[in-house]
């Protein structure tokens, strides 16, 4: 019968401490382990405690050694998992290859297709190191001595050796500039009706495309772009339109699709009406007293056709 390895306290902790105890008295950390029984991995304190690793490498070693086989640990996959960038997560990869605890193959399927082969160590293994390639052994070519001319033989003049021009590389063009993505718009007056609106209509995106999820992080940030939209006389059917039509399939980064829609479709500003001239003032006739329109006081049209007969 096999030994059992105890890898945890058969009790937990009942919480009551002393006061003189060693990590009291230092602050330091208390542990309450309780034994597991289902679903849990077993990590090396070599892993866990390692001095060159990583935060970053150290968990997401743990989280692949925890993983099923099959299971997909593809950049991509992990980006998806986690919320640390690309570029973090493929360093910490890099890392825990360097340090034998992860190695990656790529082969060609009998189809053309190359995928990745990933092994997974929990204990670091040198072989999962890729040895550095070898540098080149300098090869000297034997240089025959020349022959020896009889004495008797007129010394014959050194042929001149042509060297050929080494060959001229063509150099690649630099790569373009990354364009800078668009700023977003921002509205001239902050109306906490108009941001209230801009909010459920984002929040409401996702009734129209079940992809567009976004957190409150992407709400608060792109509430201000929908605002000026409505600043701008767009109605609120509109602005769904605008923003959930032709989606990508599949779509990675909504916040991202949204942030470009709201900054290059920004519907143009609409000019202000044009002031229509003043009505002209009611006036009381100085003859009649009836009610006329005229820019200054005076006789109504009648009272003055009447006195222009009788005299």
């Amino acid at each position: 019968m096999d030994n059992q390895q105890i890898i945890a306290p058969s009790r937990a902790s009942s919480g009551a401490w002393s006061g003189t105890s060693s990590s009291a008295r230092s602050g330091g950390v208390l542990h309450v382990n309780v034994r597991h029984t289902s679903h849990f991995t077993v990590v090396g304190n070599h892993l866990a405690q390692h001095q060159d690793l990583s935060l970053v490498a150290i968990g997401l070693a743990t989280h692949i050694q925890s993983l099923p086989a099959g299971a997909k640990v593809g950049i991509k996959f992990l980006v998806e998992r986690f919320p640390e960038s690309e570029a973090r997560i493929a360093g910490a990869l890099r890392e825990l290859e360097e340090n034998g605890y992860l190695r990656r193959d790529r082969e060609r399927l009998s189809s053309g297709r190359v995928i990745t082969r990933t092994t997974s160590y929990n204990q670091p293994c040198p072989q999962a190191v890729d040895p550095p390639a070898p540098a080149p052994a300098l090869v000297r070519a034997a240089v025959p001595a020349p022959a020896q001319a009889p004495a008797t033989a007129p010394a014959q003049a050194p042929v001149p050796v042509r060297v050929p021009a080494p060959a001229r590389v063509p150099v690649a063009p630099p790569a373009p500039a990354p364009t800078p993505a668009p700023a977003l718009p921002r509205p001239q007056a902050l109306i906490p009706d108009v941001h209230r609106t801009a909010s459920a209509i984002l929040l409401g995106l996702r009734r129209e495309a079940s992809v567009l999820v976004l957190s409150e992080n992407d709400v608060r940030s792109l509430t201000p772009a929908v605002a000026t939209w409505l600043e701008r006389d767009a109605a609120p059917a509109t602005i769904a339109q605008a923003l959930t039509t032709d989606l990508p399939v599949p779509l990675k980064y909504p916040a991202k699709l949204l942030a470009h829609r709201l900054s290059t479709l920004l519907p143009a500003a609409v000019p202000p009406a044009p002031l229509s001239p003043p009505p002209v003032p009611l006036q009381n006739c100085d003859a009649c007293d009836r009610a006329f329109r005229a820019p200054e006081p005076g006789r109504c049209g009648e009272c003055v056709a009447e006195s222009s007969v009788t005299a």
